[in-house]
């Protein structure tokens, strides 16, 4: 009888021992879901701060000050097409025909400008709001507002500048590493591994299709071209190699300068023309002059030309 009750008691003293260990697992964990769950808001919220207004998402991108220690970049960057990425077409048709045309620029938002995901795209760290702004703009071809929209500094440096997720705050993203960085809004450069290779061009230069519009879009497939022949057949060198040769941040051809961009493809599609002229006698006395030309168009670029 005594060692029956005396198993009880240990038996009871085991289940509590338990218990106690139990409950301070339960804790333990509820304190580690709080902790991830406040971390995901931080993380979340980091990212998550959008413009209201396109005034606000002007500024937020606003590379202006740039110029004061990178004068001759900024310079370049300003003559080039990146310079002025929704002038054009968009100023022109966009929003007025087509499947993503509106009647209103109140109805518009951000799911009609699919193009924008390269030639705008800041506009991720915007709300529908700011969408209508722009659509209102380019329908009333305010040219002023359009100009401000552009693939600027803080685009490649900050935004493409990283590999996976969204660039830190205050950090821009370079060739080269800068601990102390003379700016307030972004004190350290880092550098990005990306920065000096194709990869880095690609993520606008060959995107598509884009299902994650309602119509969806396959536009620019440059860099694909670049991957699949060049690349293949031998070729070695990077976007930045041809279009940023020694730093040249107008990223030519310049296609308002018609003289470079007929020089360039003369460099990049070598033609031979051989020509043959003969009088051949189709009927008794009768000489009809005749001319066979041979032509042959060889490509030497890093991609198939036309593309985008």
């Amino acid at each position: 009888m005594r060692t029956t009750q005396e198993g009880a008691v240990k038996r009871n003293s085991t289940q509590k021992s338990n218990h106690r260990i139990i409950r301070k697992l339960k804790a333990l964990l509820t304190v580690s879901m709080v902790g991830v769950f406040f971390i995901f808001i931080s993380a979340v919220g980091a990212s998550d701060q959008k413009a209201r207004t396109l005034t606000g998402l002007i500024e937020m991108f606003n590379s202006s000050r740039c110029k004061e220690c990178h004068e001759e970049i900024y310079s370049q960057w300003e003559t080039s097409h990146h310079a002025r990425s929704i002038m054009g077409i968009f100023m022109d048709r966009y929003l007025q025909k087509g499947v993503l045309s509106v009647k209103n620029s109140n109805d518009a938002t951000k799911k009609n400008f699919p193009c924008f995901k390269c030639h705008f795209p800041q506009l991720e760290y915007a709300t529908d709001e700011v969408a209508s702004e722009i659509a209102a703009a380019i329908l009333s071809k305010d040219k002023a507002t359009m100009s401000k929209l552009s693939i600027n500094c803080l685009v490649c440096h900050n935004q493409k500048g990283v590999v996976h997720g969204h660039p830190e705050k205050g950090i821009l993203y370079g060739t080269d590493s800068v601990s102390e960085h003379p700016d307030e809004g972004y004190k350290t450069v880092r550098e990005s591994p990306i920065m000096k290779r194709s990869v880095m061009c690609g993520q606008c230069h060959g995107l598509g299709p884009n299902f994650e519009f309602k119509h969806p879009v396959q536009c620019a497939t440059l860099y694909g071209s670049y991957l699949h022949a060049y690349v293949p057949s031998g070729g070695t060198k990077t976007c930045q190699e041809c279009h940023m040769e020694n730093g040249d941040h107008t990223c030519p051809p310049n296609f308002k300068n018609r003289k470079d961009v007929s020089k360039r493809l003369a460099k990049a599609l070598p033609m031979d023309v051989q020509a043959m002229f003969y009088r051949p006698q189709i009927t008794p006395g009768k000489f009809v002059p005749t001319v066979v030309v041979d032509t042959r168009i060889s490509s030497r670029a890093g991609h198939r030309i036309p593309d985008g």
